[in-house]
């Protein structure tokens, strides 16, 4: 009985120093979560129960127990280094069956797809043509394609006219003697090829709180004269709404004819010198890809050279009713099991998810100190056990010599 005994203290220290040496393996590996060997007692029983005097039976491993605390968060240069801080595992795809990962150290293939190292494929609510995040999952891909360019359809000015301007001395205007306008600015346009055009407007005073507006693009007049009337406070009470739309013009370069909404809603006509406080355009040119944003919500940008920004997606997170009911399956991957319960995928910050954080990798949660002392003392155990061996061998000897 002794022999046996020990040898299940012997094998239980050998698990226990195996759990030990694969977490100190591993204290490096980026979202691992470290385990712990747990042992019950043995003991025989019959029938009628177990004695209170009966004597143990030596010890069983009940299981090696996962630790899914939180690892430290380390930021790095990589916006696509993603790491969760809180519950949830990241939905990988590996050749259409999902895995769950803590580690979200991820780039892009060459087709475009968000992969971690194993080729295996970033899951996220999909989002539409409008950049709107939808409730679908699946692979998330950037488009690395130019975007296409938008031509302009509107300028919005918010400016102050001089109220204590005088007329111009010169009666006719032209843009091209500054005696006949009293101020101008200008600002570029895009036709539909993604061209660039200036777009120049040019502001006449033509008596008591009124001036007229002309409008040129690349020198070419598209509009005015354009009545602009203010009331005694300043205000603009003409053209009606602060817009007018100018004439149909064809830029240079091959684009599309274009008309122009001009909007001068909150202009005014105070008592101080000229000045542009707001001129918006709603076109943009061609753009490349120039860098990925991934905000704390999993929400991920992909930023263009001419300034525009589009919602790819938005990363799903899963989380277990059990996580120690998962199987580790290799690579830093779980998979799900019927002890684990079904996954309940949602966004980042939502479900009692945790947030993103992107640029930053989530470390394994081995504390190395703990470990070494726990290497200790399973070595101790081991070296007791084999003591027990050595001394029931003594004693069997001693009887085994009696004559």
């Amino acid at each position: 009985m002794p022999f046996r005994t020990a040898i299940s203290g012997l094998r239980a220290s050998m698990t226990d120093l195996s759990t030990i040496g694969n977490n100190v393996a591993n204290a490096s590996t980026t979202g691992f979560k470290k385990s712990r060997a747990e042992f019950a007692d043995v003991y025989a029983a019959s029938n009628v129960g177990v004695a209170g005097d009966t004597p143990g039976s030596g010890v069983n491993v009940a299981r090696v127990a996962q630790q899914f605390a939180q690892g430290t968060v380390s930021f790095t240069e990589s916006a696509l280094d993603l790491a969760i801080n809180g519950n949830g595992f990241f939905i990988v795809n590996d050749g259409g069956a999902n895995l769950y990962t803590r580690a979200g150290a991820f780039g892009v293939d060459r087709q475009g797809y968000i992969v971690n190292a194993q080729n295996q494929r970033l899951q996220a609510f999909q989002a539409d043509a409008t950049g709107n995040i939808t409730g679908a999952t699946g692979d998330l891909l950037i488009n690395t394609s130019n975007v296409s360019p938008s031509a302009t359809t509107g300028i919005t000015i918010g400016l102050n006219l001089d109220s204590s301007a005088s007329v111009p001395s010169v009666g006719t205007f032209d843009p091209t003697d500054t005696a006949s306008y009293n101020n101008a600015t200008s600002t570029t346009v895009y036709d539909s090829l993604g061209n660039s055009h200036i777009a120049s407007m040019y502001y006449v005073k033509t008596g008591a709180n009124a001036w007229n507006t002309y409008t040129y693009v690349d020198g070419t007049a598209v509009d005015g004269p354009t009545a602009l009337t203010f009331d005694t406070s300043g205000a603009l009470t003409a053209p009606a709404g602060g817009t007018f739309t100018t004439a149909s013009f064809t830029p240079g370069g091959g684009g599309a004819a274009m008309t122009l909404d001009v909007s001068y809603g909150t202009s005014t006509q105070y008592g101080s010198p000229f000045s542009v406080n707001s001129m918006v355009q709603d076109g943009y040119t061609t753009g490349t890809l120039s860098g990925i944003d991934v905000d704390k919500t999993g929400v991920i940008f992909a930023r263009y050279s001419n300034g525009q920004a589009v919602t790819l997606g938005q990363i799903a997170l899963a989380n277990f009713a059990n996580q120690q009911g998962l199987q580790p399956v290799g690579d830093t991957n779980w998979a799900e099991t019927y002890e684990a319960g079904a996954p309940l995928i949602s966004s980042p910050g939502s479900s009692n998810l945790g947030l993103i954080q992107g640029g930053a990798l989530e470390e394994s949660n081995v504390d190395l100190s703990e470990e070494l002392v726990k290497m200790i003392v399973a070595q101790r155990n081991f070296q007791a056990n084999a003591q027990v061996i050595q001394t029931a061998d003594q004693v069997t000897q001693s009887i085994i010599n009696i004559r």
